[in-house]
This record gives structure tokens, sequence and C-alpha cells, in this order.
């Protein structure tokens, strides 16, 4: 098995996987900061078929003038009409807005949003993905007067999520190789840390070869599949998540 997963993971991490995934959306910028906020909404609009993500993703991209950023740290109150009326299902304006403010309080302290799954494990010298998580959450809604609406748009272990969407765009900013797909921008968290992202193709292949035996899906779930992940490359487990995913989605089960 460890075999045939490696010769997927080959197949399917190349630059030809980038051009229908949403990670194609911060592959548009060159500045970090850039590839952070756009990887960050490409991952938490990733719900529903992918081309509508992407395309969605581009509609924001525009709202915000092309430069993430720029518009995030230097936007005046009148420019947030810009961002009226931005919905993808139930992530509307509102959420929008907050995860504008929000990043515009982190980025206005740290160069980077890796300091922002860092904050508790800054302090505790072996890093947790669990902790991480959590503590995440906990700070993106520290900001006074969130919308309660919007706390269901960012998932934790706490609340027995698989975070999927999260550990993929971990991933995106963790993992390091010469493919050209994942970005490996960040140095603090290692890609020994990553959990595996499990979508409904992940989680259907990863089932079929045994991968994972627990019945729901849930943080459990995904800590089960990444230690078992980890038999094949203790180092660099979540690599797998594109044989298990490429496999789901050409059908080859």
């Amino acid at each position: 098995m460890k075999q045939f997963l490696n010769d997927k993971v080959v197949s399917f991490n190349q630059p030809t996987f980038i051009e229908n995934d949403p990670i194609c959306i911060p592959h548009l910028f060159q500045k970090k900061q850039d590839i952070e906020i756009m990887g960050f909404f490409a991952a938490i609009l990733a719900w529903g078929q992918r081309k509508t993500i992407i395309n969605k993703c581009k509609e924001l991209i525009e709202r915000f003038d092309q430069q993430p950023a720029d518009f995030i740290m230097g936007h005046e109150e009148v420019d947030l009409k810009n961002l009226l009326g931005f919905k993808h299902r139930t992530f509307n304006d509102t959420d929008l807005l907050y995860f504008v403010s929000f990043l515009r309080f982190h980025y206005s302290q740290f160069s980077s949003l890796e300091d922002a799954f860092l904050i508790d494990n800054q302090i505790n010298k072996t890093f947790s993905m669990e902790r991480s998580l959590n503590e995440f959450k906990v700070y993106f809604f520290s900001l006074p007067d969130y919308p309660i609406r919007t706390r269901k748009h960012i998932s934790s272990p706490l609340q027995k999520s698989s975070c999927k969407r999260l550990n993929m765009f971990l991933r995106w900013m963790v993992r390091k190789d010469d493919k050209g797909v994942d970005f490996g921008i960040w140095n603090r968290i290692k890609p020994s840390d990553l959990i595996c992202p499990c979508d409904v193709h992940v989680e259907r292949v990863a089932r079929k070869f045994g991968l994972i035996t627990a019945d729901k899906v849930n943080w459990k779930t995904a800590v089960e599949l990444t230690e078992n992940l980890k038999r094949f490359d203790p180092e660099d487990p979540v690599k797998y998540d594109f044989a298990l995913f490429g496999i789901g989605v050409i059908g080859e089960l």
C-alpha cells in the first residue's frame, strides 16, 4: 500500500493539479501576506463545486481591488462598501466584514498568519495541532462584538470537527517540496505536525484502504487517518492527501 500511495502522490502532486483546485487562488499572488489571506479565504469557502469556489474567490479578489493585503490593511470605512453583497453558500458579507476586521487586527501585530496558529504554542515547547486549532478559534473571535453567526465558519477540535478546511489551508502553507503545489512558506509549524484534511473523497478512499475505522467523521477520525499515514512517512504524512483525494476524484476505486 505504501508504494501504491507513494506512486499516486507523485501522479497528483503536480502543477496540473492546481488549475481546477481552490489552491489556484493563492497561486495568483507573489507577496506572502496575499498568499496567506487568499489561501485562507479559498480554504474557508471550499465547499460545493470547485469551479464555483474558484469563481467566488476571484470575485473576492476583485472586491479587494486585486490587492488583498493592501486592501485589508489600508482600507477606509467607505471602501468596505466594495464587500457588501458578497455571498457563497452560508458565508455572507457580515462574515466577510468580520474576517477583514480580524485580519487587519492580526497583521497590525504580526507579519504572518502563522502566528495566529501559535498563540498558545509559543509558550508550550511541544506543539499540539489540536491545541493550536482550538486556540486559533478563541483568538479569531477575540474582537469585541463579533457576529455570532460567523462562528460556524471557523471549526475546532473542541466541537469534534475534523477541521477539514483549516487543515487544508495549513497543508498549503506548511508542506515543503519542489513540486510547485503547496507553498511551504511557514517554518515554525512542521509538516509532521499537520493533520490530514478529511473530505468526502479522502474519507471514502481511506475507509476502503482500512486507514479509517471510526463510523463518523470528526477530529478523532482525522487524527486516526494521520497516525496511519505516519506509518508510511512520519515526517510528511499529509502528502498522502494528494493520493487519497486524487484517487477519489477520478474514481479509481
